[in-house]
């Protein structure tokens, strides 16, 4: 017997050898079999879809969920665009009574509203004796007052206040580690969110360390989660790559750097693994700090490293050869040109043929870059809702000849590199139907066409949020085409997206949400 037949659907399956079908047949949280295989199987429950739209469950290859789950709770000074208001409601905040020495936080700082960056001698107007860190919401830099500034070593660059990259991480190392307890809170919270956009599995982009750790212990937050039934979906985590350390392993092992016990890509189960290693070159845009060959427009500035290039090539190598799918992030053109050399250079000492290495971002890639990716068996994990969302502004930074070249789409599938899309939630939108509506019209919000020649079809923006997310996460095995044997992860939407408007794909209704043949979203909504 069936433990539940979806039926009266039009079931998209992302599997080229039966892309469609009507009823589907679940048992012990996998799929048994599609239409005639499974129409009169007896079933304990047979829900009837009345002709709604059913994908596989949609994977964001790169999201924050701690991040974003602790910045829901943080007070923001968004969407403030004056200096007054901003330092109004960090006034405001800083007055609330709070345990002698804690910091204050908040979030929704961006300077391009201002025209300009903060300075710690404004924030220290309305600090009240509170430590203050204002994070960016590229989550690159951030803005500290003197009595942050005061704590750091004397070596760490800073323009008024003003902290990015390395320098950001220095101040973030002040403060104690966030508790297990306050770092499942925060990943729960966020993780519902993301079923809520029919999203059944992701990708952690770094924990333990790098710039958007939160705790040496990090991993913990997660299997505490596990331990209690409370991860709501799947979740791939991405060791920081400053978490490998030197160890004196056997020398056939190949090693010169690891995780403690060895660990790597692969160990956990199917609700809890370890994912690539997360490796930074660079910063970003919104920031003005991706690593470019040529300034931003209209300045003399090229971004910056995210440490010496050597330093960071070594990194890259020593992953590789402690036997780690890499994850390197790389916005730049600069910064992919050191990620491309540095593991061009690993795989020519120990080659791996399917280590699935990817660049994180790609934001900027130039075309003579392209058939690096692809000699290189790399994967491009995008995020569309980037140029959605900050297209206008990145456009105008980037100037029109290399405009086209943002957050590439069609250049990337023409040159046979797998296209991965995901969020970098919480720095923008993480819906992934208003990233494929993106991928489709490359129209940001206010309507400016960016790269319009990078467009892509609507199936081959619907395979970057489910089978090319699945391989690049190493679960196509088990995931991202709905086809008997794999889990039974999927969404459930009110309109098919091979059907409506490209313009309408954005609101398409998500109906439900199953994770293991269940629906995931129901407890919410009851």
């Amino acid at each position: 017997m069936l433990c539940t037949r979806l039926t009266n659907a039009r079931i998209l399956t992302m599997d080229p050898a039966r892309p469609v079908a009507r009823d589907l047949g679940i048992w012990r949280g996998r799929i048994v079999g599609l239409d005639e295989a499974v129409t009169s199987l007896p079933a304990r429950e047979v829900v009837d879809l009345q002709g709604a739209a059913v994908l596989p469950g949609f994977i964001d290859s790169h999201v924050h969920l701690a991040w974003a789950g602790l910045r829901a709770s943080t007070p923001s000074i968004a969407p403030c665009e004056r200096i007054e208001d901003i330092l109004a409601v960090v006034d405001a905040a800083a007055r609330r009574e709070a345990p002698p020495g804690a910091w204050l936080d908040l979030a929704g700082y961006d300077q391009r509203a201002l025209g300009r960056h903060l300075t710690a001698a404004e924030l220290d107007r309305v600090s009240h004796g509170r430590k203050i860190l204002l994070m960016h919401d590229s989550g690159h830099a951030c803005v500290v007052n003197t009595a942050v500034l005061d704590l750091l070593p004397a070596d760490v660059p800073h323009r008024e206040g003003f902290l990015a990259e390395s320098a950001m991480t220095a101040a973030r190392r002040l403060r104690l580690p966030y508790s297990q307890e306050e770092l499942a809170d925060a990943i729960e919270h966020a993780a519902r969110a993301c079923l809520d956009e029919g999203i059944t599995a992701c990708a952690e982009a770094g924990i333990g360390g790098g710039l958007l750790g939160h705790s040496p212990v990090e991993l913990g937050a997660y299997q505490l989660l596990r331990d209690r039934g409370r991860l709501p979906l799947r979740v791939q985590l991405m060791a920081a790559g400053d978490t490998l350390r030197p160890r004196g392993a056997h020398p056939d092992d190949g090693f010169t750097s690891a995780l403690d016990l060895g660990l790597r890509t692969g160990f956990g189960d199917d609700w809890l693994s370890l994912g690539a290693l997360k490796i930074y070159t660079d910063g970003g845009m919104m920031a003005r700090t991706a690593a470019l060959t040529s300034p931003y427009e209209g300045t003399s500035d090229s971004g910056q490293f995210q440490d010496d290039p050597e330093r960071i090539a070594d990194l890259i190598v020593a992953g590789h050869l402690a036997g780690w799918q890499l994850a390197v992030h790389a916005i730049g053109d600069r910064a992919a040109d050191l990620a491309l050399d540095a593991l061009e250079r690993a795989q020519g000492l120990r080659p791996r043929p399917d280590a699935r290495h990817r660049i994180e971002h790609a934001g900027l890639v130039r075309p003579d870059q392209l058939p690096r990716f692809a000699e290189l068996g790399l994967s491009a994990v995008v995020q569309p809702n980037f140029l959605r969302s900050f297209g206008d502004d990145y456009a105008t930074i980037m100037g029109e000849r290399r405009a086209g070249w943002m957050y590439r789409g069609r250049g990337f599938l023409d040159h046979d590199v797998p296209l991965v899309g995901s969020s970098d939630r919480p720095v923008t939108d993480g819906s992934p139907l208003r990233a494929i509506q993106f991928m489709v019209e490359r129209a940001s919000a206010s309507g400016r066409l960016i790269g319009a020649d990078e467009a892509v079809d609507v199936g081959e923006a619907l395979r970057a949020y489910t089978v090319a997310g699945a391989h690049a996460c190493r679960w196509e095995d088990s995931a991202g085409s709905l086809t008997p044997g794999k889990r039974a992860d999927l969404v459930v939407l009110g309109d098919d997206p091979l059907r409506v408007d490209p313009a309408r794909i954005g609101d398409i209704e998500v109906v439900s949400t199953y994770v293991d043949g269940s629906d995931a979203t129901a407890p919410a909504r009851r």
